[in-house]
């Protein structure tokens, strides 16, 4: 997920590479020097299955190596991959409280969603680990949200999160000016990435790494805010510092002056989703296996994207192969725009993007759809050719 790869067998055909049961699939996929470092992570992808195969935690994590390259004080640190999955809350009644005291959870209506919570978040297949990190030292998290339709909107008690990478991406690697940013919470959507530098509370300080109340809409399901895992103060351990491996950093740079004309020009694709009782839909249209691309994009371009979400409840679009930029919510201009490939699109709301269709690599039959994998399966995702 998120690898700028080929679509094409042996590589990232999430069409054609299925296994029956008792089959074994090879998979060889070569990751381009001009990669963005940073984390990424894979998943099985059958349609009409993707949702209780990612739920059953058929996911990992994926590192990409050399982002110390754009941020070298990252050799210094402790480094913590954290992986976010969820638990499915027990049937039983006294079990499901003590799961939901567990971590805090919170008990009221979160935003307008008006059904009971149903997961929680685990991490690293734990629920509420402890986390060690000694007062005022730096660490380096990188954490991916595997759930299939849970947001987890990160909150660190008493601290900010300086983030270095967004879905992959470093934040300098489009402009070199842009080392981190603070962020004193930071929205992961399903399938989304954040890597940031984080600093341990003081000795006497309770401190825990929470997910925040997130309104999905009056369509959507509930998650409420909890604790994922206790913040505890430890002895600074003896860190072997890494070397760097000498290679400069990559920069795709785009001059401002194209970036204005593109995101100033008409939207070359409209992208809406719906929904019914029926089913998902992307501009009206239900996925099928055996259809024909959506649309076809050339090789070498920058498009303009607008991605409408007429519904009431939220709606991550994820497209394969590429990176864009977001840079306007609700048709208003973002303060920071910034590349990822998953951007939450809230309900009643839109996006607008730029579209990286640069790389020749990308060739072939790819997918953009919604990453609420249960949307996904029931037909809310879409074939594109990149030509």
């Amino acid at each position: 997920h998120g690898l700028h790869v080929s679509p094409k067998a042996p590589q990232d055909d999430s069409l054609d590479m299925v296994a029956s049961p008792g089959e074994t699939l090879h998979y060889s996929v070569q990751v381009p020097p001009q990669q963005p470092p940073g984390l990424y992570w894979y998943h099985t992808h059958p349609h009409g299955e993707s949702y209780v195969q990612d739920l059953d935690g058929m996911s990992g994590a994926i590192v990409v190596e050399g982002i110390d390259r754009y941020v070298p004080e990252v050799r210094h640190m402790r480094e913590r991959i954290l992986v976010l999955r969820d638990l499915v809350l027990p049937t039983d009644a006294t079990e499901r409280k003590r799961v939901m005291e567990s971590v805090a959870m919170q008990t009221t209506q979160c935003g307008t969603a008006p059904e009971s919570p149903e997961r929680a978040f685990t991490v690293n297949g734990n629920l509420r680990p402890q986390i060690d990190i000694s007062p005022g030292e730096r660490q380096f998290w990188r954490i991916v949200n595997t759930s299939p339709d849970r947001y987890a909107d990160l909150e660190l008690d008493s601290e900010s999160f300086d983030v270095v990478a967004l879905d992959g991406m470093p934040l300098t690697y489009h402009d070199p000016a842009i080392r981190r940013r603070s962020m004193s919470h930071v929205l992961v959507p399903p399938a989304g990435r954040v890597e940031a530098i984080v600093t341990g509370p003081p000795a006497d300080s309770h401190a825990a790494l929470r997910s925040r109340c997130f309104d999905t809409g009056p369509a959507g399901d509930s998650n409420p805010a909890m604790v994922l895992a206790d913040i505890i103060s430890a002895q600074p351990s003896s860190l072997q510092v890494r070397r760097g491996d000498g290679v400069a950093p990559v920069y795709a740079t785009f001059p401002p002056t194209v970036l204005k004309r593109v995101e100033a020009s008409e939207p070359q694709f409209v992208v809406t989703f719906t929904e019914d009782k029926q089913g998902f839909y992307i501009n009206g249209q239900k996925f099928e296996m055996n259809a024909g691309p959506m649309l076809t994009v050339d090789i070498g371009s920058l498009q303009h994207w607008r991605v409408m979400n007429p519904t009431r409840e939220v709606h991550p679009f994820h497209i394969h192969q590429v990176h864009f930029l977001v840079y306007a919510v609700g048709e208003k201009p973002m303060k920071d725009p910034v590349w990822v490939d998953t951007v939450n699109v809230s309900y009643g709301s839109s996006v607008d993007l730029v579209m990286d269709f640069t790389d020749p690599i990308i060739r072939g039959m790819s997918l953009f759809h919604c990453h609420l994998l249960s949307h996904e399966d029931k037909g809310m995702m879409a074939k594109i050719l990149f030509r």
